[in-house]
């Protein structure tokens, strides 16, 4: 059996992989088992915003493996104060809470957010409500994926926790009509990611904060994804000059190496939480806060926050200037943008599968959506290099009944290890 072979024959079949066995990564560069190289556009969901096998995230990791990994939290250790001490100072907010996974943060926020309502608030037991936008994707717990508006997610996982309403994202007026005495908290992305780089209204954001401050509410922001530098901002919430009461972090917190998450809040909202009320045997290891301390102070050291605002300003503008007629939008800030492909012209799934041939990584989402979020230490004649395959793959679609007279496989565009 081959890899894929293999990985079919024991795996779960949770995922449905892209047909390309990977074996390596540097930067913003990947290589498969064979040795053909490939510009990386989708730097794992954001997880690889450092680019791979950064030598300094590296080094730390290394260095702190063969001192000390995990010793649980039953004990302090030398290195989580130094982390979480950055993390506050770089979100401006009080307190913070490690985990292992985006997820586990958003779970850490529920409860935070269940327990300010009923200890803070007033509200009475067990009818605590938080508002959720459509469109959602805050991970696949059995409590997240029940306030999912996608189907997929829901179906067969019944029965579901209460105590969420969702609303339409972007729609203030909805928000605000769903608000009652009982809501503890608004929890949203401030871009959807895997709903399609969904970007709400400009203001929005600042309108819900108002809502949420009118209304004795906390606002929740989840970052997993746009957080750290991703949108040209720290975090997306800065672009609309507002501070919210608990901020989400995962992904690129673990530098490409590790899974860490954390919920970072303000002193008001961190305070319910009492020795035992929550925890986690690898949340705030040594190890992963080595990790996070290290991939905050590259995003300053080598200024890429910044560097991602420049650099997605120019890949914003070469997608909005693909005119193209398979292209039905384009969206998106920062190194973080959506390409919605018209159906007539195939699925965003076979544009990924030809970039592969083009040798150019990246998913879809949605059937119709190719995500573009590149590591943001791409270097700027790769990123161009990657915008124009994509662009000579999406002039190559046609109508179904087209495609055999259409497709041509750009081998040219592979290089060796």
């Amino acid at each position: 059996m081959n890899v894929m072979e293999r990985e079919a024959r024991y795996a779960a079949h949770n995922y449905n992989p892209l047909p390309v066995v990977l074996a390596r990564g540097e930067g913003a560069y990947l290589w498969d088992i064979e040795g053909r190289r490939y510009i990386d556009m989708m730097s794992a969901y954001s997880a690889v915003s450092h680019g791979h096998a950064h030598p300094r995230i590296l080094a730390a990791l290394d260095a702190q493996a063969r001192r000390l990994a995990v010793p649980s939290r039953a004990f302090y250790n030398d290195r989580l104060a130094l982390f979480l001490e950055k993390l506050c100072q770089v979100t401006g907010l009080d307190k913070a809470l490690p985990m292992n996974t985006g997820a586990e943060a958003v779970e850490t926020a529920i409860k935070a957010a269940r327990r300010w309502g009923y200890w803070v608030k007033g509200i009475p037991a067990d009818k605590a409500e938080i508002i959720v936008a459509a469109g959602n994707f805050h991970g696949r717990t059995s409590t997240i994926v029940g306030f999912s508006s996608e189907a997929e997610y829901r179906d067969g996982f019944g029965p579901f926790a209460p105590g969420f309403v969702e609303v339409p994202f972007g729609d203030l007026m909805a928000m605000a009509a769903a608000i009652t005495p009982d809501t503890a908290a608004v929890m949203v992305e401030p871009i959807q990611g895997e709903g399609g780089i969904i970007v709400p209204p400009k203001g929005w954001l600042a309108g819900v904060r108002k809502l949420c401050d009118r209304h004795n509410v906390m606002l929740i922001v989840d970052e997993v994804q746009t957080g750290l530098g991703r949108t040209g901002a720290w975090f997306a919430f800065q672009h609309e000059n507002i501070r919210p009461d608990g901020l989400i972090l995962g992904k690129a917190l673990g530098g490409g190496v590790l899974p860490v998450s954390a919920l970072v809040g303000t002193e008001e909202l961190m305070s319910v939480f009492t020795p035992g009320s929550h925890g986690s045997t690898f949340g705030g290891n040594p190890l992963a806060a080595s990790v996070g301390l290290v991939a905050l102070r590259v995003m300053e050291d080598e200024n890429l926050v910044e560097r991602c605002r420049v650099l997605g300003e120019h890949m914003m503008a070469r997608l909005k200037a693909m005119d193209l007629p398979a292209i039905k939008a384009v969206r998106g800030i920062g190194l973080l943008a959506g390409i919605e492909i018209d159906p007539a012209y195939g699925s965003a799934r076979l544009v990924c599968e030809r970039l592969i041939e083009a040798g150019v990584l990246s998913k879809e989402t949605h059937e119709t959506v190719i995500r573009l979020a590149p590591p943001l230490v791409i270097a700027k004649e790769d990123l161009d290099s990657a915008l124009d395959r994509i662009a000579e793959v999406i002039a190559d679609l046609a109508p179904p009944e087209d495609y055999p007279h259409r497709h041509r496989v750009r081998a040219e565009h592979f290089q060796a290890a």
